[in-house]
Order: structure tokens, then C-alpha cells, then sequence
């Protein structure tokens, strides 16, 4: 078809039945299965020259950008496999759990707040953030395990009358608690899948940021600005008094009051300046160093 058309020699005209049937036959179906390395998100921490290719999440509880397979997560993050052939044979397996449901699928996106069991090491992990917006395994007990926090995105009433609510992780509830609104946490019983408890957005309420350039950090909401035709901005205080806003879509309560209902990472979502950071990271070296000559 090509030297046809681009044929100087041969006045001819195609058949747009023909051209149709080729276009079809040479553009894909479906969504994008794959994605390069270089265009993965970048808190998934992989080196450039790893390869070409990337795992793609699929489509699922959490969005692309939002989210990590649970590929990086056995093989990049817990050092559990040594390749993606590995993963595949645990996952087989059926021994990993995410939020008590088994998942088998490697590009299974796991997200912040997910619960990831592994019954069989006895492992317990609660997706969360660090201060530079990077996701963080946390090690979590028996009990915390059995329940996650979601925040509610959305509350409409669907066929018969029906109030329902929608969570940030794709989660439907029927029947919440009267006076959930939007932007309020929920705490989840994996095992049912109920509401146990509501976390109102209100001033006083500790927090955690889950976007923009204050990901991670951890404090007391302490202020909210209503720009109306804009977004509506939130200021939060952090235990070391430092005071910061980001958009309301972009936080997370995590309990009533200062206390948390789930365990909070190292630093306690406080974000230390370029110049803690390298001492931090200086004074960590030296005492590895002092280890090793012993």
C-alpha cells in the first residue's frame, strides 16, 4: 500500500475499504500494556540502565501514578526474588495477601494505606509515604493489620434509595455513617469490609499529606482557606512547629486529635532541610563504618 501511494510512476487511487482494513491491521487494540523505564514514576526508585522496560500496573484499586506492583514490591523493596521469574513463582504460590485478599497477578497495583500479608514469613506491611514522596513498607502488628483507613471520595445514592460512598482506593460501601461527607476517613474491617469508625475533616485532626511537593509529611491541620472558583487550601503544623499549606484533595486524615489510628513511619512525617538531611545521612555512614572495622 505504501509504494502504491507513494509511487510517482502509477496514478492510482486506493480502495478505501482496502486502506481501512490495512489501518486496522497495523494499529493496537486496547490499553497500553507496557511502559517504558524511563517514563515510570519516579518514586519507584529504578535505575535507568535496569532495562528498557517497566512493569505497567494494571488497572485496579489504585491509579498508575498513585501506585506500586507488586513486583517492585517483592523484588526491589523486601529483597524477596531475585528477577520477575521469582515473583511470579511466589505469587503462584498463593501466599501474598493485599488488604486479605490473595493476589496472583504481578502487576497488581498496591497503594497507599493497603495492608500486605504474607502468612507464611509472618510479614505484616503497611503501604505509606515518606517526606520525600516515596512509598515505604512499614512493619505493622497483628491487630493493626486487620483494619486499613480510606478516605472518602465521593457519596451518592444509587438504585432504591440506596446512600452509598466511594473510596480514594475504589472501594463501594453501602449504608455509611450519617454525616460522612467528602474528605473524611473511614476506618475499614478487612475482613468484612464494613465501616467501624468515622475521622471527621476538622481543625485539630492529625494528618498526612498524599500530593504535591509535601507528600509524606505528617502534622495538625491548623487552618482551611476557601477560594471559591479555586481550589481550597489547607495549612498544617508538623511536631517540629514548621507550618506549610497544600490543596484539601491532597490530605488525609489519620486520626481525632494527635492520635493516630495507624503506626507512623521513622521521623514521623517531619521533613528535614538539605542540610539535616546530609548530616543525618553523614553521621549514618560513620557509624556503619565504625562497625565494619570492628
Amino acid at each position: 500500500f505504501n509504494t502504491l501511494a507513494n509511487s510517482s510512476h502509477h496514478n492510482l487511487t486506493l480502495d478505501p475499504h482496502l486502506f481501512s482494513l490495512h489501518t486496522s491491521l497495523t494499529m493496537t487494540r486496547g490499553p497500553r500494556q507496557h511502559q517504558k523505564r524511563i517514563n515510570a514514576p519516579k518514586h519507584w526508585m529504578l535505575d535507568k540502565l535496569g532495562g528498557v522496560f517497566a512493569p505497567r500496573s494494571v488497572t485496579a484499586t489504585h491509579g498508575l501514578a498513585e501506585s506500586l506492583p507488586l513486583l517492585l514490591v517483592l523484588r526491589n523493596r523486601l529483597g524477596y526474588a531475585l528477577n520477575a521469574r521469582d515473583v511470579t513463582t511466589i505469587l503462584m504460590g498463593r501466599s501474598v495477601f493485599v488488604d486479605g485478599k490473595v493476589r496472583t497477578n504481578p502487576k497488581f497495583p498496591t497503594g497507599f494505606m493497603d495492608v500486605i500479608t504474607m502468612p507464611g514469613s509472618g510479614d505484616r506491611f503497611r503501604v505509606l509515604y515518606d517526606t520525600k514522596g516515596r512509598f515505604v513498607l512499614h512493619r505493622i502488628g497483628e491487630k493493626e493489620a486487620e483494619y486499613k483507613l480510606c478516605r472518602v471520595s465521593k457519596i451518592e445514592t444509587v438504585v432504591n434509595g440506596v446512600p452509598t460512598l466511594q473510596t480514594h482506593d475504589g472501594r463501594t460501601i453501602r449504608y455509611p455513617f450519617p454525616g460522612t461527607q467528602v474528605h473524611d476517613t473511614i476506618k475499614v474491617n478487612l475482613k468484612t469490609g464494613n465501616m467501624k469508625q468515622l475521622i471527621k475533616f476538622s481543625l485539630g485532626n492529625i494528618c498526612m499529606v498524599t500530593g504535591g511537593r509535601n507528600t509524606g509529611r505528617i502534622g495538625e491541620i491548623v487552618n482551611r482557606e476557601a477560594h471559591p472558583g479555586a481550589y481550597e487550601m489547607v495549612h498544617v503544623r508538623d511536631l517540629a512547629g514548621n507550618t506549610f499549606s497544600t490543596r484539601r484533595s491532597n490530605v488525609f486524615v489519620l486520626g481525632e486529635g494527635h492520635t493516630s489510628l495507624v503506626t507512623l513511619p521513622r521521623g514521623k512525617g517531619v521533613k528535614l532541610s538539605a542540610t539535616e538531611d546530609r548530616k543525618r545521612r553523614l553521621t549514618k555512614a560513620k557509624k556503619n563504618s565504625r562497625r565494619q572495622r570492628k
